[in-house]
């Protein structure tokens, strides 16, 4: 595929409306793989975060994952008929529920990034080998960027 060559960004702002497109294709081509689970946006990023900070309220990963409590229990709900979380009584408070995975959501989020993880590696393998290198050694600026939002 040939690229057209654009002009560098003059400015801050030019450069934020470039990184935004691009990021927001790279996005869009991510989300367009689904592994066999074929989990929703929001069921995905729910349990990406169980497995992240279990274990939690409903309340905490509503917090997390920055909407309402009525989005995330419509998400749990969905998520827990599947038999992908549990709810157990919290040890140390026993009037709150406490949420984390089964296995059989282990196993999902495994596969989901499996098949993200082959996505990656077909296209780093299509490009050359100095663009996979000029990609990585950008990483580290992008995570700084990712903290800065």
């Amino acid at each position: 595929m040939i690229m057209a060559v654009r002009p560098e960004p003059t400015s801050a702002q030019e450069a934020a409306a470039e990184l935004r497109a691009t990021l927001g294709l790279l996005y869009r081509r991510i989300r367009q793989t689904r592994a066999a689970s074929d989990l929703t946006l929001s069921e995905s990023a729910a349990l990406s975060r169980l497995d992240q900070h279990h274990p939690v309220t409903a309340a905490q990963l509503a917090r997390l994952e920055q909407v309402s409590p009525q989005s995330i229990g419509t998400t749990l709900q969905s998520l827990e008929g599947r038999g992908l979380i549990q709810r157990a009584p919290d040890p140390g408070d026993g009037r709150r529920v406490i949420l984390s995975l089964t296995a059989a959501g282990q196993e999902t989020l495994r596969s989901k990034r499996t098949a993200r993880t082959e996505q990656f590696t077909r296209a780093l393998e299509a490009l050359g080998a100095e663009d996979r290198a000029q990609l990585l050694a950008v990483l580290p600026v992008l995570e700084r960027l990712a903290e800065e939002l």
